[in-house]
């Protein structure tokens, strides 16, 4: 059975930093597309930064130069690092698996503040 559990939200000033971590079970990790996406209130979930299993990376452009994905396949865990936040990155946070052989998978999400 896949599970996605993300952790490392929380409340954070503007100019802050955070790193969620999302561990990853019941599949092989090291053959998925991981994501993180973000969803703010009254707004449509959105991709913040990806990577494939060759730790190819791909970021929306409102988070680069702020955010970092990687991926280490040993603990099978993925890391948002975000760095320098605003007010605007306050959503809740979601980690996402894509895999041809087994499908979409999320996360339940982990809330990011950011607020003074």
């Amino acid at each position: 059975q896949v599970q996605l559990v993300e952790s490392g939200g929380g409340l954070v000033q503007p100019g802050g930093s955070l790193r969620l971590s999302c561990a990853a079970s019941g599949f092989t990790f090291s053959s998925g597309v991981m994501s993180w996406y973000r969803q703010a209130p009254g707004k449509q979930r959105e991709l913040v930064a990806g990577i494939t299993s060759y730790k190819s990376t791909n970021y929306a452009d409102s988070v680069k130069g702020r955010f970092t994905i990687s991926r280490d396949n040993a603990k099978n865990t993925v890391y948002l690092q975000m760095n320098n936040l605003e007010p605007e990155d306050t959503a809740i946070y979601y980690c996402k698996l894509s895999s041809p052989a087994i499908g979409n998978y999320w996360g339940q999400g982990t809330q990011v503040t950011v607020s003074s």
